[in-house]
């Protein structure tokens, strides 16, 4: 007898983890914080985010998930075994558990075999993979298994995946190594060079979220923030705008816009027919970005809508694929399987 399926959004910027009959039960950001001579991990999740450039010499905040994949294998295992444990009564609890967790779509064999072996490591049963954007398409409801066009685009913290899928398969597809890290990055560097003010990760994430935009509104919003003067070296306060930070991400908003025309380009016409009738759907907690479906739709033409809930929506299609697991393992959805004591199909 199973014990309860877990569905595992392991992104960059945050893990979701979903458990059957009990939904979304953590979101957290993927940060480990470890004490460098000791070796001890001192926190994971949102209490580690809040060391990140905070910390000693000796304590370093690490990001183990790069650009959507596993840059640091055996921090992703600590992180995983400690999320994990946290949402069940006891870690030992889950070796009779199937595990589905999604992955970019442009991951390569070796990167999805380590998250495989990942799984299995915090003590899955059966450990199963999925394409983030299909995720992405069951989470929001959609009907994948109908004989027409669906184009989703999920936008994560380290990758932007865009695909059309049609009778449970992706017909056409792009992972771009662009999302809402790419983004901070852009905001600390525009202040950088135009401010000469230097400022953390978190400050630029606080900006994106509180102000940040991608297309022209009558209302500019406006924040004030702390850094570091680069000309002085004292601490400096200044005010940016929305259109500051529109400026700053306008390139990594641009490569997202360029994949999308570029799917659509390699889409077949009936199935191009499809989406522009049923528009383009946006998941991930990039599509949150203000004026972002108003900015597609004006570069494609075509209705583009955020999807409900649109951070949870990998993680809710990992669970509703595990329910209907043999259904979705016929028709291909389901991308590879290990099972513990065995080996990879």
């Amino acid at each position: 007898m199973w014990g309860k399926d877990i569905g595992i959004d392991l992104g960059t910027a945050t893990v979701l983890i979903f458990i059957k009959d009990k939904g979304v039960v953590l979101q957290e950001p993927s940060v480990v914080a470890m004490d460098q001579n000791s070796g001890k991990i001192l926190a994971v999740g949102d209490d580690a985010k809040l060391m990140i450039g905070k910390t000693p010499g000796n304590v370093v905040a690490v990001r183990p998930l790069k650009d959507g994949v596993i840059a640091d294998y055996s921090m992703t295992e600590i992180m995983l075994r400690l999320f994990i444990k946290k949402v069940t009564k006891g870690i030992e609890r889950i070796m009779r558990h199937r595990v589905m967790i999604g992955v970019p779509s442009g991951a390569t064999d070796v990167e999805r075999r380590a998250v495989l072996e990942a799984a299995l490591e915090v003590g899955a049963k059966e450990a199963y993979l999925i394409e983030e954007p299909m995720s992405a398409a069951i989470g929001a409801g959609l009907d994948i298994a109908e004989p027409r066009g669906n184009l989703v685009v999920d936008i994560g913290g380290g990758t932007t995946d865009i695909a059309v899928i049609s009778l449970g398969g992706i017909v056409v597809s792009k992972s771009l190594r662009v999302g809402g890290d790419k983004f901070d990055e852009a905001i600390m560097r525009y202040t950088r060079r135009q401010f000469n003010l230097a400022i953390g990760e978190q400050t630029a994430e606080d900006l994106k979220v509180k102000i940040g935009t991608c297309f022209s509104v009558n209302e500019d919003l406006s924040m004030n923030i702390r850094g570091r003067d680069l000309i002085q070296g004292l601490p400096r306060q200044m005010t940016m705008t929305s259109a500051d930070v529109m400026k700053a991400i306008e390139e990594s908003i641009n490569t997202i816009i360029g994949g999308i025309r570029e799917v659509l380009e390699l889409t077949p016409p009936e199935l191009a027919a499809d989406i522009i009738e049923r528009g383009i759907i946006l998941t991930g907690g990039g599509a949150l970005l203000r004026g972002l479906p108003e900015l597609v739709t004006q570069q494609t033409e075509i209705e583009t809508v955020v999807a409900e809930s649109p951070m949870e929506c990998v993680v809710l299609g990992t669970g509703k694929t595990l329910q209907l697991l043999d259904k979705f393992r016929e028709s291909g959805t389901v991308l590879s399987t290990t099972r513990r004591g065995g080996r990879r199909r």
